[in-house]
């Protein structure tokens, strides 16, 4: 991923240079050539999601002069909003998720936790079901994602009775192919290790409103920023919130600056009135720079 970026632009070849150097080798030839299982490993896809993201980034400004009203990420993505957004720079923040997902990593040992996409059913309902499966281990909703999608995190157990349960109500639910449970208490030691890194990274006040996605406002105090991104490896992602206070600002278009499509979706289903245009390649960027003319 980010190998057309990188050949089509001198910008997008020195953020993928620049996160090489700061992590300490070619994390780019592991982003343009694989292999997959290698770049899957989270302590890798972190920091080359946050690459691809910001080369993006860069190649959309230095081709339309975009200036958004306000950013946000999900998830991880709030660390590539925060570099966009002027509040943290790349280097610092390649260091601090390759770390994170390091962390993330090493506080639930593979196979002991487990997350899972439930479709259809509201917070209230979910959080029953969740109470229900639990059983005295950890599960709990991870990811409001909006659109009828919230995703759950927890001992590998209890999600899969989570998910047996939600099938005698009439909804879909299924495990996600993640390599730990994101997003809920299980996390603490990740972000309990995380705060000296933070530490470490140079924040600044952002140029335009960041909207974090742990409590859905938008920050604009650098002294706030630590401790939301603590917070955010263990809080779940409100998306839709996030995603609702976005739309707030009044702006037509929202540009999903990284690999994929996910966010385009759900915004289209969470803010209907608001077009969302997928960034994160060629194809997107000109599609993104014919909207944005």
């Amino acid at each position: 991923m980010g190998r057309d970026l990188a050949e089509a632009f001198a910008c997008a070849r020195s953020v993928f240079d620049e996160v090489d150097d700061r992590v300490g080798f070619a994390l780019s030839r592991l982003c343009f050539e694989g292999p997959a299982e290698t770049l899957a490993l989270t302590e890798h896809a972190q920091p080359a999601i946050l690459a691809v993201s910001i080369a993006a980034w860069r190649v959309l400004g230095e081709t339309t002069g975009l200036r958004p009203v306000a950013v946000a990420g999900h998830s991880l993505g709030e660390w590539s909003a925060l570099v966009a957004a002027g509040a943290l720079p790349l280097g610092d923040a390649a260091e601090g998720v390759r770390a994170r997902g390091r962390l993330m990593q090493e506080a639930v040992p593979v196979g002991v936790g487990a997350m899972a996409a439930v479709m259809g059913l509201p917070l209230p309902i979910v959080e029953e079901l969740c109470a229900e499966a639990a059983e005295g281990e950890v599960l709990a909703p991870a990811n409001l994602n909006g659109g009828g999608q919230i995703v759950v995190a927890g001992h590998a157990a209890a999600v899969d009775r989570m998910v047996a349960l939600a099938a005698t109500r009439k909804a879909r639910a299924q495990r996600l192919a993640v390599s730990a449970p994101f997003h809920c208490t299980l996390m603490r030691p990740a972000g309990e290790g995380l705060r000296p890194v933070l530490a470490r990274c140079r924040f600044t006040e952002p140029e335009m409103p960041v909207v974090s996605s742990v409590d859905a406002r938008a920050v604009t105090a650098a002294a706030e920023l630590p401790e939301l991104l603590e917070r955010q490896v263990t809080a779940p992602v409100r998306w839709e919130e996030t995603a609702r206070t976005l739309a707030s600002y009044g702006a037509p278009i929202a540009v999903e600056v990284g690999p994929g499509r996910t966010l385009s979706g759900l915004m289209k289903r969470i803010t209907p009135d608001m077009r969302g245009i997928p960034a994160g390649d060629l194809e997107g960027l000109a599609m993104a720079k014919e909207a944005l003319a």
